[in-house]
C-alpha cells in the first residue's frame, strides 16, 4: 500500500542579523507519511531556500539539538512526524525564551550558564577520592533508581522554553538547571548540596518555581523536572532546618589483581 501524502505548508521564521529581515516565508511540501519537521527542513533547504538555517545533528532525539516552537509547542523537530500535527499549516519558530541567533537557531549560552552554576558533578568532602580514585563508590539498586529519571536529561532547553517563569524572570535558573541540582543532590556518592544551597536557596533560584508543569509537558525525556523541583525544594528547606543529614556512598577498594604492584617497563625499541 502506498504511503500517504499530503500537501502542507511550512511558515518559517526568518532572521538574518544585519539585513533587517524579520518575518515568516512559507514553503509549501507534498508531505510522505512518516516525515519529520527536520527531514521536511532539510528538502525546504535543497530544493527551496538554501539561506534557511536551524540547528540539528543527531536525527534520532538523542543530542537534543533541533529545539523548535512546532506549531506553538517546544518540540524536537527529529521527533515530531508533519503528519502526525494533523494540521495543513506547520509554523515554525525559534524557542521561546532565548535571544535568537539567526531563523531557527536559538543563543543557549544561558541554558548552559545555569546548568555550570549548580556545579553538575559529584561533589563530596573527600573530593581527592573523586580525583584520584582508590576504588569503587558502593550505590544500590535503590539509591540509583531515586534519582536516575533526572539524569535523562538531554540539555534541549525546551523546558526553559517552555517555562512562564523564565519568561518573566530571565535570571530564573530555571527547570534544566533545578532539575539536575535534585539529581546530583539525591545521589548518594554526592554531598554538595549544602555548597550548592547559597545558588539554588535565593530570590531567582528553586522557590521563584511557580510549579507551573509545562517544563514537565515539554520534556521529551520525561525527566518531570516540575517534580525534582519540588523534591529539591524540600530538600533544601530540611537541610537549612538541620533535619537531614545524608550519609555518603562508602569507597569500595579494587580488588588486589587490579592495583598494579610495580611499575610496568617500557617496551624495548623496535629494530629493523
Amino acid at each position: 500500500m502506498e504511503a500517504r501524502r499530503e500537501t502542507v505548508t511550512f511558515r518559517v521564521f526568518r532572521y538574518i542579523p544585519g539585513d533587517g529581515e524579520k518575518g515568516f516565508r512559507s514553503y509549501t511540501l507534498e508531505v510522505p507519511e512518516g516525515t519529520t519537521v527536520l527531514e521536511a527542513l532539510h528538502i525546504i533547504k535543497e530544493q527551496h531556500d538554501p539561506t534557511l538555517a536551524w540547528r540539528s545533528s543527531c536525527r534520532m532525539g538523542v543530542c537534543g539539538s533541533c529545539g523548535m516552537l512546532i506549531n506553538g509547542e517546544p518540540r524536537l523537530a527529529c521527533q515530531t512526524q508533519v503528519l502526525h500535527l494533523g494540521s495543513k499549516v506547520v509554523e515554525l519558530r525559534p524557542m521561546a525564551n532565548y535571544p535568537v541567533t539567526r531563523d531557527l537557531v536559538p543563543d543557549l549560552s544561558s541554558l548552559f550558564s545555569k546548568h555550570a552554576a549548580i556545579s553538575p558533578h559529584i561533589l563530596r568532602p573527600d573530593q581527592r577520592e573523586v580525583d584520584s580514585p582508590t576504588g569503587e563508590f558502593i550505590q544500590s539498586p535503590a539509591e540509583l533508581e531515586s534519582y536516575l529519571q533526572f539524569s535523562y536529561c538531554i540539555k534541549c532547553g525546551l523546558c526553559l522554553a517552555a517555562c512562564p517563569t523564565v519568561a518573566t524572570d530571565p535570571d530564573f535558573l530555571g527547570p534544566q538547571a533545578l532539575a539536575q541540582a535534585y539529581r546530583y543532590s539525591a545521589d548518594t556518592r554526592d554531598g554538595g548540596l549544602d555548597s550548592r544551597r547559597g545558588v539554588l536557596d535565593r530570590f531567582h533560584g528553586v522557590f521563584q518555581c511557580h510549579m507551573a508543569g509545562a517544563c514537565s509537558a515539554a520534556c521529551p525525556k520525561g525527566v518531570d523536572p516540575a517534580f525534582a523541583i519540588q523534591l529539591l525544594k524540600r530538600e533544601v528547606v530540611l537541610r537549612g532546618l538541620g533535619k537531614r543529614r545524608r550519609r555518603l556512598a562508602r569507597v569500595s577498594p579494587l580488588p588486589s589483581e587490579h592495583v598494579p604492584s610495580e611499575k610496568i617497563p617500557a617496551a624495548p625499541p623496535r629494530t629493523a
